[in-house]
C-alpha cells in the first residue's frame, strides 16, 4: 500500500474514533460562532465501492448509510442553503443565516438520483448539482478518469503507458498506478492528455465503461423536485489547460444546453477539476455568471466575498461525519482568516 493510501486509511480510522468525536463535540460547545461564514460541502458520488467497479472508487464520498448520518447532522445542527438562497445573499436581497451550509455534487453521476437525493430530500437538505452537459444522453461516453480506472482493471501483469508498464496485478498496484497516471494526465495540455487516455485504453484488454451520468429525462425530474442544476462545463476539461476561447465555449455552451433541456438556469458554475487559470473569472463575469465554485478547500467569509472563487470542502470516505464536523468548526475559520 502506498503512502497516500496509508494516510487515507489512517484518517478514516481516526475519523471514526470515539475519542476524536468527543473532542470535536467539546470544541463545538465552546466555539464562538463567527458571522458571515459559509462552508460548502462537495461530493461526487454516494454508494458502495464494492458495487461500483466501472467507476473510480476514490470519488465515492460516503456509503448511503454514512451519507444519511451526515445529512441528519447537517439538518439538525446547521441551516442548509439552496442555490437560490445563496444568490439572494449575493444580490443583497437576504442576509446569510447563522450556521449556514451548502451541499453540492459535481458530475451528475447516477448515484445522485438513486442514493443521495432521496436522503437529502428526506432531511430537508437542498441539493445543488453541477452538470457536465456533453454527457447526459450519451450512453457510450464515460469520464476520462473512469476510463483509465477501467483500463487498469485489465487482467494483465501490467498496462502500457507513457510512464512505462504500470503494474496492475493487485488492488494496491492498480490504485498506485492509477494515481501516477492521473497526475501525469492532469499535467498535460487537454488535447495531449486525452490522447494519452485514448492510447492507454486502446492498449488495455479491459472493457470500456459506459456512461455513469444521469440522462436528461432524469435531470428534468430532479429539477422538478427542487434540485438546482447548474453548469460544470460541457466536456469537463481542466479549463486552465485549454485556450480562453475554448474555455468560453465550454462555459457558454453548457449553459445553453441546460436552458434548452431544463429551462431557465441559475448563473452558477463549478470549475471542472478545480482548474482555474488567469482570465476565467473575467469570462464568467462577462457571460453574466454570479457565483463560481472551486475545489480549493476552505470556508467562505462572506463579509469579504470572492463570489467567483468560492471554496468548498471535498468529502471523501476518509472524512466521515467527525471529519466534516471538524472542518465546520469556527476555530478552523479563524485560522483561515
Amino acid at each position: 500500500m502506498d503512502t497516500k493510501a496509508v494516510l487515507k486509511s489512517s484518517a478514516r480510522r481516526a475519523s471514526r474514533s470515539p475519542a476524536l468525536s468527543r473532542a470535536v463535540g467539546l470544541l463545538e460547545r465552546i466555539g464562538r460562532p463567527l458571522p458571515g461564514l459559509l462552508p460548502v460541502l462537495t461530493y461526487h458520488q454516494v454508494g458502495d465501492p464494492e458495487r461500483t467497479a466501472d467507476v473510480y472508487p476514490g470519488l465515492i464520498g460516503a456509503t448511503p448509510a454514512e451519507f444519511e448520518e451526515q445529512m441528519r447532522f447537517l439538518s439538525s445542527s446547521y441551516r442548509p442553503l439552496s442555490l437560490p438562497d445563496l444568490l439572494a445573499v449575493r444580490r443583497g436581497e437576504a442576509p446569510l443565516p447563522p450556521r449556514a451550509v451548502m451541499v453540492t455534487f459535481d458530475d451528475a453521476y447516477r448515484s445522485v438520483a438513486a442514493d443521495a437525493w432521496p436522503i437529502m430530500r428526506r432531511h430537508g437538505v437542498p441539493l445543488t448539482l453541477f452538470v457536465p452537459t456533453a454527457y447526459p444522453g450519451e450512453p457510450g461516453k464515460a469520464f476520462w478518469w473512469d476510463r483509465l480506472w477501467s483500463a487498469l482493471g485489465a487482467r494483465d501483469v501490467a498496462v502500457s503507458s507513457p510512464l512505462g508498464d504500470l503494474p496492475v496485478r493487485t488492488p494496491d498496484e492498480r490504485l498506485r498506478s492509477f494515481r501516477q497516471l492521473r497526475g501525469y494526465v492532469k499535467s498535460l495540455p487537454h488535447e495531449q492528455a486525452m490522447a494519452v487516455v485514448d492510447d492507454v485504453c486502446r492498449r488495455s484488454s479491459a472493457e470500456t465503461p459506459g456512461s455513469s451520468v444521469l440522462a436528461w429525462e432524469e435531470l428534468r425530474r430532479l429539477a422538478a423536485e427542487g434540485v438546482a442544476l447548474a453548469s460544470h462545463s460541457r466536456t469537463h476539461p481542466l479549463l486552465h489547460r485549454i485556450s480562453d476561447a475554448e474555455a468560453r465555449g465550454e462555459i457558454v455552451d453548457s449553459l445553453a444546453d441546460l436552458e434548452r433541456e431544463i429551462g431557465p438556469t441559475l448563473r452558477a458554475f463549478a470549475y471542472p477539476g478545480g482548474g482555474l487559470g488567469d482570465g476565467l473569472t473575467t469570462i464568467l463575469e462577462e457571460e453574466g455568471f454570479e457565483l463560481a465554485f472551486m475545489t480549493k478547500r476552505g470556508v467562505n467569509d462572506l463579509s469579504r466575498p470572492d463570489w467567483l472563487r468560492l471554496r468548498r470542502i471535498n468529502v471523501g470516505r476518509s472524512s466521515g461525519l467527525t471529519g466534516i464536523r471538524l472542518q465546520l468548526l469556527p476555530q478552523w475559520a479563524r485560522l483561515q482568516r
